[in-house]
């Protein structure tokens, strides 16, 4: 039911709402093939590495972890921010180039010795990966690489990851809109 069926048609709180919604024509961009192609590329990474941990970071890490946990037979992970995982569970506070933030996971999502994937979008200064890895480590898993869609190259986010991996699809100055 839309609120003006439900006796607001015409109240001007309503209109204030939806002016405020911007509207980008064209956004998200409707090409299904880019997300297949980025799945697959991960996919064929990781199919025979003995992963057996897709850990994907909140929230657009949730986009890709999923799919590739499925397609390599691994189990998906999200690492949540403070308050949005039910039950028990253990966090990790990291710091941000402007503030500080923290991850959470339940508590034993992930086993001592389990093979781990870290998931997101995009690598800045790997703060929020680095918290990811601590994270996944307190708990014995062993991560064996991090993945990112998008890596910042002037950031320089690799020298943050303890020492672990970094794959990265594309670098700004490869993409044709200059992200």
């Amino acid at each position: 039911m839309f609120a003006a069926e439900n006796g607001l048609k015409g109240d001007p709180r309503l209109q204030a709402i939806s002016e405020a919604i911007r509207v980008v024509p064209h956004f998200p961009k409707p090409d299904h093939k880019a997300f297949k192609n980025t799945v697959d590329i991960f996919v064929d990474r990781y199919r025979d590495m003995g992963i057996s941990v897709v850990a994907g970071v909140e929230a657009r890490g949730f986009m890709f972890g999923p799919s590739i946990a499925l397609a390599i037979g691994a189990k998906f992970v999200p690492l949540r921010k403070p308050g949005k995982l039910p039950g028990e569970v253990i966090s990790e506070a990291y710091v941000l180039e402007y503030g500080t933030d923290c991850l959470q996971m339940h508590v034993g999502a992930v086993q001592p010795h389990e093979r781990a994937l870290v998931i997101d979008d995009l690598v800045a200064t790997g703060g929020t990966l680095s918290a990811a890895i601590r994270l996944l480590e307190r708990v014995g898993a062993e991560v064996i690489e991090c993945a990112c869609v998008i890596g910042l190259p002037e950031v320089k986010g690799q020298c943050r990851l303890n020492g672990k991996p970094l794959y990265i699809l594309v670098e700004p100055r490869e993409m044709d809109n200059g992200y």
